[in-house]
């Protein structure tokens, strides 16, 4: 991992995500780069058109008041020590974003699950949904403040349906950075019940060619619903964070029934990291 792209909206939740952001870039020696989405009001547009519009000057003070908010957001102490480069840029909160991680080329993207709301709202819950549903680059979406994160226990939970192995191996490449245990998770509940055998062959093929080594576990869960299956069995091995697979537009829930993927974004306290298939 080479550069992490961190959506920051001043918000408390994305210091969440710049903190976790710094303790990964310091874990893998990678540099960060803070991106600010200026979304404005109809009839505001980018400063670059002087002479075309009287709003210049409105656009050009949205951009001041972002150049000084960054260089209070730099000061932040656990950014100290690291490469960090910022922007501001008029775009579309989740557009900007996917290009911006296109132009970057960065190797992940880290955002807080909620922000501020207003003319500077830029990754409020549905658009950090559309970032999840379409980065072609991993997301790791944060919504709480952690302290000196580390990535020991990642648990993988998925239908484990052959056609989805696609993102496999970058989940295992993601997992071989931190040195983490991988726990691959299936839930089974009443609704959708599955014997051990046929689940366990499930995973089995599942993982069937890949190099997983030693450092991992099979996991068939019982619970009333998928998305509680996947909280608790997280909390009982205290994961550090949840990897899902996503499917494009169709998004997460597209591997689960119901909406289970926005759930686990939204319910879970740990970090939630998505590959797209």
């Amino acid at each position: 991992m080479k550069s992490i792209l961190v959506p920051v909206d001043f918000s408390k939740q994305a210091q969440y995500a710049a903190k976790v952001a710094a303790s990964i870039a310091k874990q893998t020696n990678s540099k960060i780069f803070l991106l600010h989405m200026l979304e404005l009001p109809s009839g505001v547009i980018d400063p670059t058109s002087f002479g075309m519009t009287n709003n210049a000057p409105t656009a050009l003070l949205f951009l001041k008041r972002a150049h000084e908010k960054f260089e209070e957001f730099k000061k932040l102490p656990f950014l100290d020590g690291l490469e960090v480069e910022d922007s501001v840029h008029f775009h579309k909160a989740y557009e900007g974003i996917l290009s911006e991680s296109k132009k970057q080329q960065v190797d992940l993207i880290v955002m807080g699950s909620q922000g501020a709301s207003g003319l500077e709202e830029i990754l409020i819950g549905s658009n950090t949904e559309k970032v999840v549903r379409n980065s072609k680059i991993p997301v790791l979406v944060v919504k709480n403040d952690i302290d000196d994160f580390k990535i020991k226990n990642i648990v993988f939970a998925s239908n484990f349906k052959v056609e989805y192995r696609s993102a496999f191996q970058r989940i295992l490449d993601f997992t071989l950075l931190f040195n983490a245990q991988l726990h691959l998770l299936k839930i089974n509940t009443i609704h959708n019940f599955e014997t051990t055998k046929d689940s366990s062959e499930a995973i089995k093929n599942f993982i069937d060619g890949f190099d997983l080594g030693d450092d991992f576990s099979l996991n068939i869960y019982n619970d009333i619903s998928v998305e509680s299956g996947v909280l608790n069995f997280s909390k009982l091995i205290e994961a550090d964070a949840i990897v899902l697979n996503t499917h494009g537009r169709k998004g997460l829930a597209y591997l689960f029934n119901g909406s289970i993927g926005e759930d686990l974004a939204n319910h879970a306290n740990l970090p939630v990291v998505t590959f797209k298939l």
